[in-house]
Order: structure tokens, then C-alpha cells, then sequence
């Protein structure tokens, strides 16, 4: 869990009297250089200087218009009211993410967010209804999870966890906004607590002749900005890290070949769903995350297998709705820079690395940088021993994230189309292959150090892209048949009488979080 709070003043105190580090330079703007700086921001109490430098020339990316769960409690680190940042950002709710065509042709699942089932003590409540569903006696797992249910019905309801014993409190939800609003309203946000915005292009980069520290960056109008601590929000540029520092670059592509990508948003259309879509076509997969304003759209594709005019007349051809846009090209590599930290420059956001936005984590992978940036915050020494540990645990995150991304490309049955047959022969991580080797086996999970997908999620991807266990825990046996039926039965029918009970995903909006019309 994300936690931010602010320092006290005797503690800044004594990290001021010896850490020589008085001003935090971070360089571009966009969704990762605007959360930075409002998290920096509210932790650091406003005891440090913080720039950011940002062009209106250089356009941003604007990833990440869908998010997971985590993204609440960043918000709330910055003391954000929900409904406020709904509104500012056009924002509606998510409880998972439908996945078509992907298993095989035809078939489809809901990755949704909060719990399953019932809490049944040291046992997962999946190899309860697992036993059942070998026996022939349960039904489909979407009737086990009150966010499934609410996906396939178009209802939402915020968590309750004031109502003892209810299930509401595992809802889970995640939001759909627009990523532009988000970061102009995270700029509103930042430079009320003090953050210093400069315009203008970043011409040359100065360095310490011995240490190789950044020193200062000298913009195109002459204006020298020196700092101590840099943060590389400059996107697939990398200006700091990559092009000054030379940090190298891992190259995933060979798990992950997609390396193109066109967006285009268009008109809303009815009924405005709680989750993000994901179809699988021919040479990659096409998104859909529905806003109140208008909905998001993007075909992810390998370009060795179809052609960039290809990819774009597949993408306009399953719109929702009427474009608002001319598609918009992106090309990328899937990876991680080698040191996610060099020297006095931390990288955020895409300078940092890129992972496919199947499973909504980009703004994760920047929230999760910056509050490790703080828990890390540095001295004039800059310890290598805590960069090597940031350094360390980004990594782990990075490579715990590919894996449960790769997840989705190999268990596939389909052989349709040559990318199909390469994704689904190809080699994979070794760590990855441990995972489903022990699912398969017996429905067990093992979650690492507290890595970000849970036990839950990780059952309904292996499930839902066609790997059936052959057993479930042995332990499940302690428990009658009987007992067991009749606890799975009676999970069935409390999701079912709760989720008739919501209203639908726009009743709730327009009730609760309505968002104003957007200036013409």
C-alpha cells in the first residue's frame, strides 16, 4: 500500500542540517512529472525547492487513462476528495478489465479487482468452489465475485466497510480519466504547495567533470537551472538517464513483441460500462476505457506481423462510436532502463521503462517510483547502498509485472494467426513457468515478496485464459462435501442478491460525481 505522510518539522529539520540537497529539478511535465511533483510536494513539506520543467512544444503521451486500484491511495496521500478528482478529470469507475478472444476465439473473462467468494480461514476460497467445480456441482466463477457479477451487470457501489460481515467491503475499484485533465489537475494541485513551473526546452545538460553528477540543465532561452536532485519525467526521450547518463536499456520484446500502438477516442455510446475492455486481434489487442466524456480507444500490435494501415483500419472498424480524432501513432520497446536510478537522476514514467497497458499499470509503475523515491530520499552523499536497494526493488516490480503480462500471451489456445503461434511456443521467464506449472498442478498460487497481483487475480487470469488445475489443495478435504456445497451455494446467492441491489454504473455517477460539460 502506497502511504505518504508529511514529515514532521523537527524531523525535516535534522535531515536539512546535514543533507546538502536544498532544490529537486524535475524535468518534463505530463501525467508522471505532475504526480511527482505533488507527492514530493506534500511529503516534503514544503522544505525543498522543486522546479519542474516542462515544454508546451513537447507533447506528452498520456498514458494511463485506466488504473488500478492503488491509484485510491495515492489520491488520498494528497488528501484529494474522490468526487473532486472525478469531476476535474472526467473520471468514471472501473471494477476490472473483460478480456475477448484471447483464451481462444469466442471466449471471454473478467479480471475484476477486490475479493471472491468468502473468507474460509488459511484455505483461498477458489479451491473450495474448485472441488465443486471438478464435482460438477458449482457454477461459473463470475457468480462467486461481487465485481464480476457488478461488471456483467453495469452496476457500481463504492466499498462499505462499516457494515460488519458485508460483502461490499471486497468491492474493489479503480477509476477511467482522462490522463491530460488528470495531470493539469495534479498541476493546479502542485504548484499551490509551492512547486515552481518553468516553460521552456531543455538545450544542453550539464555534468560534474569528475563525478559525472547532473549539475544543471540550461534551457533554450539561455536560463541555467541547477539543482541536486534531478527526476527524468522527459518520456521515451529519457533526456537525463538515457541520452546524458547512457543507463542502458533491457529489451523484452522477445516476451513481449507488441511494439506499436494507434489511439483515437471517440463519442460514448450506452451503457457506460465499470470496466476496461481488452479484445485480441490478429497481431495484438485493441483497448476500450469508457470516460463520461468520451471513450478511449487503442489497437496494441506487433509490427512484424501487420502493417501500421492495417493496424489502424482494424482499429477504426471496431469503434464504438464515431471518432473524435485522426488516430495517433506510437512506437515503443518493452523493457526497463538497467538502473532506474544513476547517480543524482531518478527515472519516472516512461524514462524509466515501458510495460504494454494490458493490465492498466502504467500509473502504478510512476505512483510506486515516487513513493519509493521518498522512502529513499537522499543525502549530499547519495548512499549507493540506497540507490542500489531502489534500484533493487524496482526491478523486482518491474519483472513480477512482465511476468503476469506474458501470462495473457502465452496461455492461449489459439493458432489462428502466426503472432498466436509465436506467443504461444515462445520461451518464457522461468519464474512465470513456476507459477502455472504450480497451478495447473493443484490451483496453488505462490505471491511473492508481496508483489502487486494477488492470489485472486492471478487465479482469474490462469482460469480464464484456459489453464485448469488438476486438483485443488488438499486441505479443502477437511471440510464435508456437503458443507462445502452448501458454502459455495450460499456465496452464489448473497453475490447475486447484492449486486441486484446496486444501482448501474451511471446512476451512480450521475447521482454522486457527475462531471460538468467540458468547454467547447
Amino acid at each position: 500500500m502506497l502511504r505518504c505522510s508529511r514529515l514532521s518539522t523537527a524531523e525535516m529539520e535534522r535531515i536539512m542540517s546535514h543533507a546538502g540537497i536544498r532544490k529537486v529539478i524535475i524535468v518534463g511535465g505530463g501525467t508522471a512529472g505532475w504526480m511527482a511533483a505533488s507527492f514530493l510536494s506534500q511529503a516534503l513539506n514544503g522544505k525543498f525547492a522543486i522546479e519542474l520543467i516542462e515544454s508546451d512544444d513537447i507533447g506528452t503521451v498520456g498514458v494511463g487513462e485506466a488504473t488500478i486500484p492503488p491509484i485510491i491511495n495515492f489520491n488520498s496521500a494528497l488528501d484529494i476528495d474522490e468526487t473532486d478528482f472525478i469531476k476535474a478529470t472526467q473520471a468514471s469507475f472501473k471494477l476490472g478489465i473483460e478480456f475477448r478472444n484471447w483464451g481462444g476465439l469466442g471466449e471471454h473473462y473478467i479480471h475484476g479487482f477486490g475479493g471472491m467468494g468468502q473468507s474460509t480461514g488459511m484455505i483461498d476460497f477458489h479451491h473450495y468452489w474448485l472441488k465443486m467445480h471438478l464435482a460438477g456441482k458449482a457454477d461459473r466463477i463470475e457468480d462467486y465475485s461481487l465485481n464480476l457479477l457488478a461488471c456483467e451487470h453495469n452496476k457500481f457501489l463504492r466499498a462499505q466497510h462499516d457494515i460488519p460481515n458485508s460483502p461490499l467491503k471486497d468491492l474493489g475499484h479503480a477509476f477511467h480519466f482522462d490522463a491530460g485533465l488528470y495531470a493539469k489537475f495534479l498541476r493546479g494541485y502542485a504548484e499551490n504547495k509551492g512547486v515552481v513551473r518553468t516553460e521552456g526546452k531543455i538545450a544542453t545538460v550539464q555534468q560534474h567533470p569528475e563525478s559525472g553528477f547532473i549539475t544543471s540543465v540550461t534551457l533554450e532561452s539561455g536560463s541555467v537551472h541547477a539543482g541536486d536532485l534531478f527526476i527524468d519525467c522527459s518520456g521515451w526521450r529519457s533526456l537525463l538517464i538515457g541520452e546524458t547518463l547512457k543507463t542502458g536499456y533491457d529489451d523484452w520484446s522477445h516476451w513481449l513483441p507488441c511494439d506499436s500502438d494507434w489511439a483515437v477516442p471517440c463519442e460514448s455510446v450506452a451503457p457506460l460500462t465499470p470496466y476496461t475492455r481488452s479484445t485480441a486481434h490478429a497481431a495484438g489487442w485493441q483497448w476500450r476505457i469508457p470516460l463520461q466524456h468520451r471513450t478511449g480507444n487503442g489497437h496494441v500490435y506487433c509490427s512484424e506481423y501487420i502493417s501500421d494501415d492495417e493496424a489502424a483500419s482494424v482499429l477504426l472498424a471496431n469503434l464504438d462510436g464515431k471518432a473524435l480524432a485522426s488516430p495517433r501513432p506510437l512506437r515503443f520497446v518493452t523493457g526497463k532502463r538497467k538502473k532506474f536510478w544513476n547517480k543524482n537522476v531518478v527515472a519516472i514514467g516512461l524514462s524509466s521503462g515501458f510495460m504494454e497497458p494490458l493490465e492498466s499499470t502504467s500509473i502504478h509503475l510512476i505512483q510506486k517510483g515516487i513513493s519509493r523515491l521518498v522512502s529513499f530520499f537522499p543525502d549530499s552523499g547519495f548512499d549507493q547502498v540506497n540507490i542500489d536497494e531502489f534500484n533493487r526493488q524496482s526491478t523486482v516490480e518491474f519483472e513480477q509485472i512482465r511476468d503476469f503480462i506474458i501470462l495473457h500471451y502465452k496461455a492461449t489456445k489459439r493458432d489462428d494467426t502466426p503472432f498466436w503461434n509465436y506467443v504461444r511456443n515462445m520461451p518464457i521467464p522461468d519464474s512465470l513457468q513456476q507459477k502455472m506449472d504450480l497451478f495447473r498442478a493443484n490451483g496453488r498460487i505462490y505471491r511473492l515478496n508481496n508483489e502487486l497481483f494477488t492470489e485472486v487475480s492471478w487465479f482469474q487470469v490462469m482460469f480464464g485464459q484456459g489453464i485448469t488445475p488438476q486438483g485443488y489443495h488438499p486441505l479443502v478435504d477437511a471440510k464435508s462435501e456437503e458443507l462445502i456445497e452448501k458454502m459455495v451455494n450460499n456465496v452464489k446467492e448473497v453475490m447475486h442478491g447484492v449486486v441486484n441491489l446496486m444501482p448501474t454504473h451511471e446512476e451512480f455517477i450521475a447521482k454522486n460525481c457527475k462531471a460538468p460539460p467540458l468547454p467547447m
